[in-house]
């Protein structure tokens, strides 16, 4: 294995003040106050991935305006092997609950990849956000006086024992451990406990206002019909996605809503190879459907054709086993489209079933309430209103922020009081 370095994501400019009128003012004010004892401080993110996933959507939003607040703010990725990926894939699926084996020796590539990356860290930090399990270890190889926090993004709520003593392993040398749920952090040895869900960006690409022409000529050119109904999901290709049964709910439904269509939409995230072989389970299951669409960045699909994706669907469909949050639901109903999805994870957090989508538990109760939504144009117009006004109060990335920013005053005042 050659050297590994840690390396910078090249970020655009964000102001704050552009996000007054989504906002309001009282919200912008509180990051500016929660911000001021914070000026000219270093924060450092460090995660996996720079793209394919809603960690690095939320870092590439979160990390510029961090900075547009008079915070020195970076987002570095570490580097890895394909080994290294497997590794870490097994982990996040043995934090889900799944039957995984973890070797001594697949420990010890994970360790060793860390400590590379670490080689080439900078240690002069005044906070360090670690995410997720992949570079976990690294608060044992850099020295320094970082606060360091460790942000779970998944459910760790059926975390195989393995898994859950990786992570207890580590999690006492970091200052504090930041989970999307209360409940996530039960059992798990954190000296400082965050809760903070994740939000979206309603200004980044993938959610911004759209023109019906943008939309219409970005349906027109992956051959979507935008005259007939549309059922869409966003999501990794995953085995606790359920894919699967998001094709077996769409042909059910379709028995009763002739001309509908199924949008798969998804990003292959460089730290997820298992993604490929669902990726062609899914295909296959798929057959040659017409009505069928993998929109993927394989074809060209990034934020703004999901935005259009989004936009035109008449409902979107989450059908996961397991879901850290399902940031996808905020996305569609910030775009006024009801959600449907399975009661797990995050995702009671963003539905509120029977107003701003549908909680299931089944097949049978999935397509059974989008086939009520895609029949009943007011149902859906009052659920989607109804999203999209949740959302803005509960799930905007500026109350990220300011989740963030009070946590890091909080870090420093209990060193100040010891």
């Amino acid at each position: 294995m050659g050297a590994l370095y840690v390396r910078s994501v090249q970020l655009p400019t964000k102001e704050v003040d552009d996000y007054r009128e989504i906002a309001g003012e009282a919200a912008i004010e509180s990051l500016r106050t929660a911000a001021e004892p914070l000026q000219g401080k270093r924060v450092l993110h460090i995660n996996a991935t720079s793209y394919g996933g809603g960690v690095a959507e939320i870092l590439a939003s979160l990390v510029p305006l961090t900075r547009s607040l008079g915070i020195d703010a970076d987002w570095q990725v570490i580097e890895g092997n394909e080994d290294f990926f497997w590794i870490t894939k097994t982990i996040h699926n043995g934090m889900h609950g799944g039957d995984v084996t973890i070797t001594p020796a697949m420990l010890a590539t994970y360790r060793e990849v860390n400590r590379q990356n670490a080689e080439n860290l900078e240690d002069a930090w005044d906070f360090v956000v670690v995410h997720d399990p992949q570079p976990m270890p690294l608060i044992r190889e850099v020295p320094g006086s970082a606060h360091w926090v460790w942000r779970c993004h998944v459910d760790p709520s059926h975390a195989v024992p393995a898994c859950k003593e990786l992570v207890s392993e580590y999690l006492p040398e970091y200052e504090a451990g930041i989970f999307s749920l209360d409940a996530y952090s039960e059992g798990f040895p954190a000296r400082t406990r965050a809760t903070i869900p994740p939000s979206i960006d309603p200004l980044a690409p993938k959610n911004q206002p759209m023109s019906s022409g943008e939309i219409e000529q970005i349906a027109t050119r992956y051959e979507v019909d935008p005259t007939r109904p549309i059922l869409s999901t966003v999501s990794r290709f995953d085995q606790w996605k359920d894919l699967l049964g998001v094709i077996d709910t769409y042909r059910q439904v379709r028995q009763a809503v002739p001309g509908l269509q199924l949008l798969l939409i998804a990003s292959m995230a460089h730290d997820d190879p298992e993604g490929w072989i669902f990726y062609e389970k899914t295909l296959r299951k798929a057959g040659e459907d017409p009505d069928i669409f993998f929109l993927t960045n394989l074809r060209g699909v990034h934020a703004p054709e999901v935005n259009a994706f989004q936009r035109l669907s008449a409902v979107g469909l989450l059908r996961s086993i397991r879901e850290g949050f399902g940031l996808s639901v905020s996305e569609s109903l910030w775009k006024g489209v009801p959600v449907v999805a399975t009661r797990t994870g995050g995702i009671p957090l963003q539905i509120l079933d029977g107003e701003t989508g549908f909680l299931v538990e089944d097949a049978g109760a999935a397509a059974e309430r989008v086939e009520a939504l895609l029949t009943d144009q007011d149902l859906r117009r009052r659920m989607g209103a109804a999203g999209h006004a949740h959302v803005q109060q509960n799930f905007l990335i500026t109350r990220h922020l300011l989740d963030y920013l009070r946590l890091f005053g909080r870090l420093e005042d209990q060193t100040r009081a010891s």
